[in-house]
């Protein structure tokens, strides 16, 4: 069964509210349901569960298309943990105006303590606008802090993709 996702983002709400839910259909109608009623002062009726449900996109395996950008972060560490918790801060910090659509963390299996970040902006654009804020800015100082060396950037324009679950 295809997961579906809903993002508060894409649905205009004064509370500035950035959730982002994927699952199963049902579940996560349901799911979606009690946020918006917890979250957003909705009533949960037929009319909010039918409007849930007009609202759900398949998720994507990687929407990833031509244009964009992707960046590689290749750093090395033996603070991981505090890394990991330098990134949450920092999503929690930048919300909304995070313009990174996607990112992941892999340890690289050959050489201890080195780990490789990739991140994936809608174009170079966005990319540019993410370094530049502040929050990112101080994100990335305290995690040069944390690192062996200096961490390389690898910066790609995506030229094209291919899915292999088709």
């Amino acid at each position: 069964m295809t997961r579906k996702y809903v993002d508060c983002r894409e649905t205009p709400s004064v509370s500035g509210c950035t959730l982002t839910m994927s699952g199963e259909e049902e579940e996560l109608v349901r799911a979606a349901v009690n946020h918006a009623v917890d979250v957003h002062g909705h009533t949960d009726d037929d009319e909010l569960r039918e409007g849930v449900r007009r609202g759900l996109k398949d998720a994507p395996v990687a929407d990833t298309r031509p244009g964009a950008f992707v960046q590689l972060i290749e750093f090395h560490t033996d603070r991981i943990d505090e890394v990991e918790r330098m990134a949450r801060e920092w999503a929690e910090a930048m919300g909304a105006n995070r313009t990174a659509r996607w990112a992941v963390v892999g340890a690289d299996r050959d050489r201890p303590d080195t780990y490789v970040e990739i991140v994936e902006f809608p174009d170079h654009a966005a990319a540019r606008a993410n370094s530049e804020n502040p929050v990112t800015t101080r994100f990335a100082e305290n995690v040069r802090k944390v690192c062996v060396d200096e961490p390389r950037f690898v910066n790609l324009q995506v030229r094209y993709t291919t899915d292999f679950t088709s």
